[in-house]
This record gives structure tokens, sequence and C-alpha cells, in this order.
């Protein structure tokens, strides 16, 4: 990728990732880890720190290896390097922050099942080079980064008053009746729906403007 062409193709995966197709607000996918670990951003974090690194990595494998990857068992050698990554957080996390994996519990694992994963692989790694499939990986967890740490934010400030472990005025005091509910599964469902309905709201004005 070179010159302002380059630059442009850059541009387009990236709005593609991070809005125009956004794997949450747009495909509704990965909704499993959206309701279970955004109960604090500092999980939230970690996860999709976990999810950027094997998703930009395996899409880019997917590419390099898609000459040589016989049509018949493709699926089973996407699912076998999506599952090398996975490991690879999977280990680090139990040998370095122990803690956080128990916190995060078979989360991490449950990245190799991952439809965003699985699908942008697919969908980009088997039909294009291994820098595109990189790029593409990336902004589309991306994406999917930033929605859930909307979802996260809101649910740890409201349900616990604090921001990743430390106290937010007004909502850390007696004044505020702290949301329970929020850093309940009920709250997950309540901030995902409230935040796809404002994205795909916007999203729609915006393209009922452009026609």
């Amino acid at each position: 990728m070179n010159g302002s062409g380059g630059q442009s193709d850059i541009k387009g995966i990236a709005v593609e990732g991070l809005w125009r197709n956004n794997p949450i607000f747009k495909q509704v996918l990965g909704i499993c880890s959206t309701l279970a670990v955004t109960n604090l951003v500092l999980n939230t974090v970690v996860m999709c720190v976990a999810l950027i690194f094997t998703l930009s990595l395996s899409s880019a494998t997917v590419s390099i290896l898609r000459s040589l990857t016989p049509r018949n068992i493709r699926m089973m050698v996407e699912t076998l390097i999506i599952a090398f990554y996975v490991i690879i957080v999977d280990v680090l996390l139990k040998a370095y922050w122990p803690e956080m994996s128990t916190n995060l519990g078979p989360y991490v694992g449950l990245i190799i099942t991952n439809c965003i994963v699985m699908g942008r692989a697919e969908a980009c790694g088997t039909s294009n080079p291994p820098g595109t499939a990189a790029l593409d990986g990336f902004f589309n967890a991306l994406g999917y980064t930033i929605i859930l740490l909307i979802v996260a934010t809101f649910r740890e400030v409201l349900g616990m008053g604090t921001f990743m472990g430390y106290a937010v005025p007004y909502f850390s005091t007696p004044a505020w009746d702290k949301w329970i509910i929020m850093v309940m599964p009920p709250g997950a469902f309540f901030m995902l729906a409230i935040v796809v309905w404002v994205f795909r709201s916007i999203q729609l004005a915006g393209e009922e403007k452009a026609s």
C-alpha cells in the first residue's frame, strides 16, 4: 500500500470496521463477551486487547497460508490458527496476571469461537494479502472494542461508582444510589440495546441524509 491509493485503502478498511460494518451495532456479533466481561472497564480492556491481538494475527496468518490450505479443511485450519493465538494470550495471562485470568474465566478461551474472528478470517483473510487482512482484523476488533468500552464505562460508573477501579466524583458518594442492576446480566442487556439503538439511529440518519 503506497501513496494516496494505499492511504485510501487503509481509510476504507478503517471506516468499514469501525463504523459502516461495525461487528456489534451493525452485524450484532460477539454478544457473548459483550454481556459477560463489561461489568468492569479493566476486564473489558484486557479482553479487547486479547481480541485485537488474536483477530489481527489470525487474519494475517490465514492470508499467508491461504494458497497452501485445501478448501475441504479450510475451516479446521482457521480454527487451529485462531486457537494458537488465543492460547498464547491465555498462557501469558495465567503466568503474569493470574488475578485477571481468574476474573475473565473461560471467556478468553471462547475467543476461539467468537463469530467476529472466524468471520473476518474467512471473509478477508482467505482472499486478501496479509497486510490487508491484518488491517481488516485490527479495525474490526477496534470497532468491537469501542462499543464494549462504552458499555463497560456506563455499567461500572452507574453500578459501582468507579472507573478502572478509581472512585468517580458524585457517583461514589452516598448522594448517588448505585444502580446494582448495571453490574448484573440484565444491565448488560439494557446497555447493549441502548448503545446499538443510538449508533444504528445515527448511522441510518447519515445514510438517509447522504441519499
